[in-house]
């Protein structure tokens, strides 16, 4: 299992991409994986054969129309965890309110 954040966007289309980003976000919803979108990624989670195609659609659904596209990916790889999208998040979270309690700073 393993956690993909990708960043997808034309180049060359003018200031806003909105448009074109919002198609490769539905893209990832109807996929019924695990995600989350935030203003510079999308995180995905699943195995390696299921979220690549994914983001390969969610690309080419963004280059429609010839347009040059910028594609950034990362991953995390962590073989027999599942959850993890939510459950990294989580670990920071808790590490900090432990600190709060012991009055120390982050």
């Amino acid at each position: 299992m393993a956690v993909f954040a990708f960043s997808v966007a034309p180049l060359g289309v003018g200031e806003s991409v909105a448009g074109p980003v919002a198609e490769a976000v539905r893209i990832v919803r109807e996929s019924g994986l695990p995600h989350r979108t935030t203003s510079m990624f999308t995180e995905i989670e699943g195995e390696w054969d299921e979220v690549m195609p994914v983001i390969q659609r969610a690309t080419e659904a963004v280059g429609a129309g010839g347009h040059r596209v910028s594609l950034v990916l990362k991953a995390d790889i962590r073989p027999g965890y599942t959850g993890q999208l939510d459950a990294k998040v989580q670990r920071v979270e808790e590490a900090l309110a432990a600190d709060e309690e012991a009055g120390g700073h982050a």
